[in-house]
Protein backbone atom coordinates (compact mmCIF):
# COMPACT_ATOMS: atom_id res chain seq x y z
CA UNK A 1 0.00 0.00 0.00
CA UNK A 2 1.06 3.54 -0.58
CA UNK A 3 2.71 5.83 1.97
CA UNK A 4 -0.37 8.36 2.01
CA UNK A 5 1.42 9.88 6.21
CA UNK A 6 4.13 11.30 3.58
CA UNK A 7 1.59 13.98 2.16
CA UNK A 8 -0.29 14.45 5.77
CA UNK A 9 0.87 18.06 5.63
CA UNK A 10 -2.19 18.54 3.15
CA UNK A 11 -4.80 16.42 4.25
CA UNK A 12 -7.95 17.10 3.32
CA UNK A 13 -9.01 14.34 6.44
CA UNK A 14 -11.60 12.23 4.63
CA UNK A 15 -11.82 8.66 4.46
CA UNK A 16 -12.87 8.74 0.45
CA UNK A 17 -10.32 6.99 -2.03
CA UNK A 18 -10.75 9.88 -4.22
CA UNK A 19 -9.44 12.67 -1.23
CA UNK A 20 -7.02 10.34 -0.02
CA UNK A 21 -5.22 9.81 -4.05
CA UNK A 22 -5.65 13.82 -3.98
CA UNK A 23 -3.03 13.90 -1.62
CA UNK A 24 -0.59 12.40 -3.70
CA UNK A 25 -1.38 13.56 -6.90
CA UNK A 26 -2.88 17.00 -6.63
CA UNK A 27 0.65 19.23 -5.15
CA UNK A 28 1.21 21.97 -7.82
CA UNK A 29 3.90 20.02 -10.26
CA UNK A 30 3.24 16.34 -9.83
CA UNK A 31 1.01 15.08 -12.40
CA UNK A 32 3.54 17.16 -14.96
CA UNK A 33 6.47 14.96 -13.30
CA UNK A 34 4.27 11.84 -13.72
CA UNK A 35 3.65 13.16 -17.67
CA UNK A 36 7.48 13.13 -17.77
CA UNK A 37 7.90 9.75 -16.33
CA UNK A 38 5.25 8.16 -18.34
CA UNK A 39 6.50 9.64 -21.30
CA UNK A 40 9.73 8.20 -20.79
CA UNK A 41 12.31 10.03 -18.91
CA UNK A 42 13.92 8.33 -15.83
CA UNK A 43 17.06 10.81 -15.18
CA UNK A 44 16.86 13.70 -13.06
CA UNK A 45 18.29 16.26 -15.62
CA UNK A 46 15.67 14.70 -18.77
CA UNK A 47 13.33 15.43 -15.72
CA UNK A 48 14.11 19.04 -16.22
CA UNK A 49 14.40 19.40 -19.52
CA UNK A 50 10.68 18.44 -19.95
CA UNK A 51 9.65 20.42 -16.69
CA UNK A 52 11.81 23.80 -17.60
CA UNK A 53 9.81 26.25 -15.23
CA UNK A 54 10.17 23.88 -12.44
CA UNK A 55 13.31 24.83 -9.72
CA UNK A 56 15.21 21.42 -9.63
CA UNK A 57 14.41 22.31 -5.86
CA UNK A 58 11.10 21.59 -6.26
CA UNK A 59 11.80 18.55 -8.70
CA UNK A 60 13.93 17.07 -6.05
CA UNK A 61 11.47 17.37 -3.28
CA UNK A 62 8.94 16.23 -5.57
CA UNK A 63 10.77 13.18 -6.42
CA UNK A 64 11.69 12.52 -2.57
CA UNK A 65 8.00 12.72 -1.89
CA UNK A 66 6.90 10.19 -4.84
CA UNK A 67 9.69 7.39 -3.99
CA UNK A 68 8.04 7.88 -0.10
CA UNK A 69 4.40 7.50 -1.49
CA UNK A 70 5.76 4.20 -3.41
CA UNK A 71 4.84 5.60 -6.61
CA UNK A 72 8.81 5.78 -7.87
CA UNK A 73 11.89 4.15 -7.03
CA UNK A 74 15.41 6.13 -7.06
CA UNK A 75 17.97 3.13 -8.81
CA UNK A 76 21.55 3.38 -8.87
CA UNK A 77 23.20 2.24 -12.15
CA UNK A 78 25.37 -0.21 -11.47
CA UNK A 79 27.51 0.98 -14.86
CA UNK A 80 27.53 4.21 -13.73
CA UNK A 81 28.73 4.72 -10.44
CA UNK A 82 26.99 7.70 -8.67
CA UNK A 83 24.28 8.15 -11.65
CA UNK A 84 20.65 7.12 -10.11
CA UNK A 85 17.24 6.80 -12.32
CA UNK A 86 13.83 7.24 -11.13
CA UNK A 87 11.38 4.17 -11.96
CA UNK A 88 7.60 3.89 -11.51
CA UNK A 89 6.61 1.61 -9.26
CA UNK A 90 3.97 -1.09 -10.25
CA UNK A 91 1.65 1.82 -8.17
CA UNK A 92 3.00 4.39 -10.51
CA UNK A 93 2.42 2.61 -13.87
CA UNK A 94 -1.52 2.32 -13.06
CA UNK A 95 -1.53 6.07 -12.83
CA UNK A 96 -1.07 5.82 -16.80
CA UNK A 97 -4.50 6.06 -17.92
CA UNK A 98 -5.51 8.86 -15.43
CA UNK A 99 -2.76 11.02 -17.02
CA UNK A 100 -3.44 10.48 -20.34
CA UNK A 101 -7.08 11.11 -19.37
CA UNK A 102 -5.90 14.43 -18.19
CA UNK A 103 -4.31 14.96 -21.50
CA UNK A 104 -7.03 13.97 -23.21
CA UNK A 105 -9.11 15.91 -21.51
CA UNK A 106 -7.75 19.37 -21.72
CA UNK A 107 -7.05 18.86 -25.48
CA UNK A 108 -10.99 18.41 -25.80
CA UNK A 109 -12.10 20.89 -23.52
CA UNK A 110 -9.13 23.63 -22.81
CA UNK A 111 -9.97 26.36 -25.58
CA UNK A 112 -6.79 25.54 -28.29
CA UNK A 113 -6.33 29.63 -28.51
CA UNK A 114 -5.21 29.93 -24.94
CA UNK A 115 -2.93 26.83 -25.02
CA UNK A 116 -0.98 28.40 -28.28
CA UNK A 117 -0.57 31.50 -25.89
CA UNK A 118 1.72 29.30 -23.37
CA UNK A 119 4.67 28.58 -25.83
CA UNK A 120 8.15 27.40 -24.98
CA UNK A 121 10.01 26.14 -28.05
CA UNK A 122 12.69 24.26 -25.76
CA UNK A 123 9.91 22.02 -24.23
CA UNK A 124 8.40 21.87 -27.70
CA UNK A 125 11.74 20.35 -29.09
CA UNK A 126 12.08 17.97 -26.32
CA UNK A 127 8.51 16.45 -26.82
CA UNK A 128 8.87 16.84 -30.48
CA UNK A 129 12.67 14.50 -29.92
CA UNK A 130 10.92 12.02 -28.00
CA UNK A 131 8.03 11.17 -29.62
CA UNK A 132 9.79 11.25 -33.28
CA UNK A 133 9.23 8.61 -35.78
CA UNK A 134 12.76 7.50 -37.79
CA UNK A 135 10.94 5.13 -40.07
CA UNK A 136 9.63 7.31 -42.90
CA UNK A 137 13.54 8.49 -43.05
CA UNK A 138 16.28 7.35 -45.03
CA UNK A 139 18.00 4.78 -43.22
CA UNK A 140 21.50 7.10 -42.27
CA UNK A 141 22.28 9.75 -40.33
CA UNK A 142 19.28 12.48 -40.73
CA UNK A 143 19.87 16.18 -39.25
CA UNK A 144 17.00 18.46 -39.27
CA UNK A 145 17.44 22.43 -38.19
CA UNK A 146 14.50 24.22 -37.28
CA UNK A 147 14.80 27.80 -37.18
CA UNK A 148 11.77 30.10 -35.13
CA UNK A 149 13.00 33.35 -36.30
CA UNK A 150 10.54 35.12 -34.09
CA UNK A 151 12.77 34.51 -31.12
CA UNK A 152 16.32 35.89 -29.51
CA UNK A 153 19.03 34.50 -31.14
CA UNK A 154 20.05 32.43 -28.47
CA UNK A 155 16.44 30.39 -28.80
CA UNK A 156 16.27 30.34 -32.56
CA UNK A 157 18.03 27.15 -33.82
CA UNK A 158 17.63 23.82 -32.91
CA UNK A 159 19.14 20.74 -34.21
CA UNK A 160 17.47 16.81 -34.07
CA UNK A 161 19.91 14.41 -35.08
CA UNK A 162 18.61 11.53 -36.04
CA UNK A 163 20.92 8.29 -35.91
CA UNK A 164 19.64 4.45 -37.12
CA UNK A 165 18.63 2.38 -34.50
CA UNK A 166 20.02 5.28 -31.62
CA UNK A 167 18.31 7.52 -29.45
CA UNK A 168 17.44 10.63 -31.39
CA UNK A 169 19.85 13.73 -30.00
CA UNK A 170 18.74 17.33 -29.38
CA UNK A 171 20.98 19.67 -29.84
CA UNK A 172 20.42 23.73 -29.17
CA UNK A 173 24.03 24.66 -30.24
CA UNK A 174 25.37 23.38 -33.44
CA UNK A 175 26.56 20.11 -33.85
CA UNK A 176 28.81 20.60 -37.24
CA UNK A 177 26.88 17.47 -39.17
CA UNK A 178 25.64 18.61 -42.37
CA UNK A 179 22.15 19.75 -42.34
CA UNK A 180 19.32 17.60 -44.33
CA UNK A 181 16.43 19.50 -43.76
CA UNK A 182 15.54 23.16 -42.70
CA UNK A 183 12.75 23.59 -41.54
CA UNK A 184 11.34 27.19 -40.54
CA UNK A 185 8.40 28.33 -39.17
CA UNK A 186 6.77 30.36 -36.14
CA UNK A 187 6.75 28.85 -32.71
CA UNK A 188 2.81 29.61 -32.65
CA UNK A 189 2.45 27.20 -35.83
CA UNK A 190 5.13 24.84 -34.86
CA UNK A 191 3.28 23.96 -31.68
CA UNK A 192 -0.14 23.65 -33.19
CA UNK A 193 1.20 21.61 -36.15
CA UNK A 194 2.32 19.00 -33.18
CA UNK A 195 -0.55 19.31 -30.73
CA UNK A 196 -2.69 18.24 -34.23
CA UNK A 197 -4.51 21.61 -34.54
CA UNK A 198 -2.65 22.32 -37.88
CA UNK A 199 -0.90 20.39 -40.27
CA UNK A 200 2.29 20.78 -42.54
CA UNK A 201 0.39 20.95 -45.44
CA UNK A 202 -1.36 23.43 -44.46
CA UNK A 203 0.81 25.69 -42.76
CA UNK A 204 2.99 25.33 -46.17
CA UNK A 205 0.25 26.15 -48.43
CA UNK A 206 -0.15 29.07 -46.21
CA UNK A 207 3.31 30.25 -46.20
CA UNK A 208 3.86 29.84 -42.47
CA UNK A 209 6.06 26.58 -42.67
CA UNK A 210 8.85 26.51 -45.24
CA UNK A 211 11.11 23.61 -45.57
CA UNK A 212 14.42 23.56 -47.57
CA UNK A 213 16.57 20.30 -48.26
CA UNK A 214 16.24 16.57 -48.75
CA UNK A 215 12.91 16.27 -50.58
CA UNK A 216 12.11 12.79 -49.15
CA UNK A 217 12.28 14.18 -45.95
CA UNK A 218 10.18 17.48 -46.61
CA UNK A 219 7.50 15.14 -47.84
CA UNK A 220 7.31 12.42 -45.03
CA UNK A 221 7.67 15.38 -42.19
CA UNK A 222 4.18 15.19 -41.17
CA UNK A 223 4.34 11.04 -40.51
CA UNK A 224 8.19 11.33 -39.26
CA UNK A 225 7.00 14.32 -36.61
CA UNK A 226 5.20 11.95 -34.50
CA UNK A 227 3.00 13.87 -32.84
CA UNK A 228 1.67 14.97 -29.20
CA UNK A 229 -0.21 11.59 -28.03
CA UNK A 230 -3.20 14.12 -27.58
CA UNK A 231 -3.04 14.51 -31.23
CA UNK A 232 -5.92 12.14 -32.45
CA UNK A 233 -8.49 13.83 -30.00
CA UNK A 234 -8.20 16.68 -32.26
CA UNK A 235 -8.87 14.50 -35.42
CA UNK A 236 -11.60 12.82 -33.13
CA UNK A 237 -12.99 16.20 -32.32
CA UNK A 238 -13.22 17.65 -36.05
CA UNK A 239 -15.18 14.62 -37.68
CA UNK A 240 -17.63 14.11 -34.65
Amino acid sequence: MLGFRAMARGSYLQFCPVAMAAEVLCTRWTVIVLREMISGSKRFNDLRRGVPRMSPALLSQRLKELEAAGIIERVALAKEPGIFEYHLTDAGRDLEPIIMAFGIWGQRWVERKASLEKLDAGLLMWDMRRNLVPEPMPPQRNVIQFRYPELPAAERSYWLVVEPETDVDLCQVDPGYDVDLYVSSDLRTMTDIWMGGDTVRGAMDDNRLMLTGDPKLATHMQAWLGLSPFAPEHSRLANA
